[in-house]
């Protein structure tokens, strides 16, 4: 695959998948402004929180971000090598081990559900017995959802390797959905309990909506196994001279291919199977890289109990809201260039692996840096807009406001970071991202207990420091890994992406004047004045500069749209 023909295929997969987060994000945030309308920022919001995380971690450590970064490459070397039977062997393995170990961690989790809390992930809540008891009893019911999103994960993952990429990107929306059930039907008699069975069956939508494409692309492979078998048998030549006989194949090798009954699901564990060996030999740092990150969580959390109540709210909402914009920039750009990456790797194309890589973290430079401008200006009349009515009330949006200012600052490297660890994991590499990230995480967790201790002192409010202590050790982790991978390609396009950062930089100081001036002379005004024709102005104001900038993606963007009204005329 040529340099511009990999891009575009990364460009067109990422325009689908940004689309489609981009519906998830917003159904989120529909959800976000249902659940604060109704339980506020409150002690009891915060228990449910805190119970949601034990099955997130166990999501992510067996089926998350692990399995994927080292599923995916596997998986994908072997389709683009033709070896389709090992690969749905391997898919038949991996689900078989993920539903297992699953299990009987959300067992053993359900069972020791007590002791997590008050140990090892809110001691604060041991003060106040009802929302101690509270905390456990949500923590039990979501734990089915950590199985139902260990299988969906592996789901996505085998779409993903087929250059499916919208309905595995539509499936956050389906679980925010099963989220806004229970909060709308649910919680009306249930209370927070409805809330966390609408956690399990948003699980279960986002696993279903899944199945039916894995069956299409199941039968693609298999009726394409079948023709590249027919083929081979059409062009094999009789060995017998005696054609009133049924004809012999010659000897030679036995065919790749075998028949299309292989190419399902099978009942396996795969002990002996070299990819599934693989895939493990991967995972094993990777699972390691996880775990720090999810201790991280699990640390701010502990930390936040402590705080005044709320603090564990202010942290996840404003933590929520950076991470829509890093969920449409970068996750949904990273998911499609994975597979592409995975795939010149494959072959052998290193310098295709660094344009591609090079052309990625630009595209997304050009996204995060306003997208960081944009949320620092206008924090309070986003957060105002969004969440202010109900049990959530102006000091409610004061601790998450506190918080997004200091998460913001740190929305181009968690980004950037995002794109540069899918690129590792392509290379077959999950050592490296995961060493360096258990030391940004582990500078995370001194960060937040020294900076929490500082705005305390200095009278801010101390979840504040938590979100620093994110966004600095973030920071560390991409500059890293910047320069680890310019070693490992050789090079990285330095010059092109220092000035793609330069470009977004400049149109972005123009956006922020046009947004302060914007806030100041609109102070009277309402929220939602302030907020979405802050919105209007920064992105008019931010596309105009880098067209003036001439900025070579805004112009291949206006010169593709130039040629279709041209073809369309």
């Amino acid at each position: 695959m040529s340099k511009n023909n990999a891009n575009r295929q990364i460009a067109r997969a990422a325009s689908i998948v940004m689309l489609a987060f981009a519906f998830g994000q917003i159904v989120g945030l529909v959800r976000r402004i249902l659940v604060a309308q109704t339980f506020g920022a409150g002690a009891e919001l915060d228990a449910f929180i805190a119970a949601n995380r034990v099955s997130e971690t166990l999501f992510n450590l067996v089926a998350g971000g692990a399995l994927g970064s080292a599923f995916i490459p596997t998986f994908t070397g072997l389709l683009a090598k033709d070896k389709k039977d090992s690969a749905w062997k391997l898919a038949s393995a991996v689900g078989n081990w993920v539903a297992l170990v699953l299990s009987l961690l959300a067992l053993l989790a359900a069972f020791f559900a007590p002791q997590i809390v008050r140990y090892a992930l809110a001691p604060g809540f041991s003060a106040n017995p009802e929302q101690f008891n509270l905390t456990v009893a949500l923590l039990r019911i979501q734990l089915f959802s950590a199985v139902l999103f260990g299988m969906s994960g592996l789901i996505m993952g085998i779409l993903n390797s087929h250059q499916v990429f919208l309905i595995p990107a539509l499936t956050p929306s389906m679980y925010q959905f099963g989220m806004i059930f229970g909060v709308l039907v649910l919680a009306p008699s249930m209370g927070i309990y409805g809330l966390a069975w609408g956690v399990v069956i948003g699980a279960l939508l986002h696993l279903l909506l899944q199945v039916p494409a894995l069956i299409k692309v199941n039968r693609q492979a298999t009726e394409s196994a079948e023709s590249a078998e027919k083929k081979q048998d059409k062009n094999t030549p009789p060995c017998s001279d005696d054609f009133s006989r049924p004809a012999r194949r010659a000897k030679g090798p036995k065919p790749l291919l075998r028949r299309s009954g292989n190419l399902a699901y099978t009942f396996t564990l795969g002990i002996g199977d070299s990819n599934v060996f693989e895939v493990l030999r991967l995972m094993g740092p990777r699972l390691l890289g996880v775990a720090v990150v999810q201790l991280n969580f699990w640390v701010n959390i502990w930390l936040a109990s402590k705080m005044p109540a709320g603090s564990v709210v202010g942290i996840e909402y404003a933590f929520a809201l950076m991470l829509m914009a890093q969920v449409a920039i970068a996750q949904s750009i990273a998911t499609a260039a994975m597979p592409t990456f995975s795939a010149q790797y494959a072959l052998g194309k290193l310098g295709e692996v660094r344009n591609s890589l090079s052309a990625t973290i630009r595209g997304v430079l050009l996204l995060s840096v306003p997208a960081t401008v944009g949320l620092i200006i206008l924090r309070v009349p986003l957060i105002t807009m969004l969440y202010q009515r109900g049990e959530f009330n102006a000091r409610s949006t004061e601790l998450v406001a506190w918080a997004l200012l200091w998460f913001a600052i740190g929305l181009v490297g968690h980004s950037v970071m995002e794109i540069l660890a899918r690129a590792f994991y392509s290379l077959h590499d999950t050592k490296t991202p995961v060493f360096v990230g258990i030391g940004a995480m582990t500078l995370n967790i001194v960060f937040s207990i020294a900076f929490a201790k500082l705005f305390e002192k200095i009278g801010w409010m101390p979840h504040g420091g938590l979100a620093l202590a994110n966004s600095l050790a973030t920071a560390l982790e991409t500059i890293l890994l910047m320069i680890l991978m310019r070693k490992r390609l050789n090079g990285l396009n330095g010059k092109s992406i220092a000035q793609g950062f330069g470009q977004a930089s400049l149109s972005a100081l123009g956006m922020g004047i046009a947004l302060l001036w914007w806030r100041e002379s609109q102070a009277e005004s309402g929220a939602w004045v302030i907020a979405l024709g802050g919105l209007a102005i920064g992105g008019i104001v931010y596309l105009l500069a880098v067209w003036i900038l001439k900025v070579n993606e805004i112009q291949d963007i206006f010169a593709f749209i130039q040629r279709k009204m041209t073809r369309k005329a």
